[in-house]
């Protein structure tokens, strides 16, 4: 059932990146896999980047219209997140979705995967950095690096790496 679900699941994915991406030119996005937390982690960043969800916002597992060949969606994960986006940045989108283990994902959180933002201002690198890493484990806080940038590194309370770098 697993799979069956899987390919269900990979077939809405990419309509709805593609729905959500207005032109053909490239970008470059990071795709956060939660464990029934994205709702959660998406409300808070949006809070902290003042940006509002791309599309229709947050998109659920059970909006997946019933398909010949595909077993339905089990009901205990019909209300987590098949899909969102959140531009953090002008040119800078964040992608998540919940991984359920129904649907054929063993989700792992480890040290893989960093978000690096590049704020405008030494200001703005502070209010990022500190409104992301609360309630997080900072591994390096916010200071001058000898490579000539104002840099921090943590994990926030999602589990997700962050980097902070703001060059003059």
């Amino acid at each position: 059932m697993a799979l069956g679900n899987l390919d269900q699941y990979l077939e809405a994915q990419f309509k709805l990146r593609k729905q959500n991406k207005k032109s053909n030119k490239a970008r470059v996005t990071n795709y956060l896999n939660f464990d029934g937390k994205t709702e959660e982690a998406f409300l808070f960043y949006k809070s902290v980047f003042k940006t509002e969800f791309i599309g229709k916002g947050i998109q659920r597992f059970g909006e997946i219209p019933a398909t010949e060949g595909h077993p339905p969606i089990p009901d205990e994960i019909k209300k987590m997140v098949l899909h969102v986006e959140l531009p953090i940045t002008d040119n800078y989108i964040l992608m998540g979705t919940d991984a359920p283990k129904e649907m054929g994902f063993t989700l792992i959180k480890g040290n893989n995967m960093h978000i690096c933002i590049e704020p405008e201002t030494r200001a703005e690198a502070d209010r990022l950095f500190n409104a992301l890493s609360e309630g997080g484990n900072v591994t390096m806080p916010m200071a001058d690096m000898f490579f000539g940038a104002y840099f921090g590194e943590f994990s926030d309370k999602y589990g997700i790496n962050w980097m902070i770098n703001f060059v003059n």
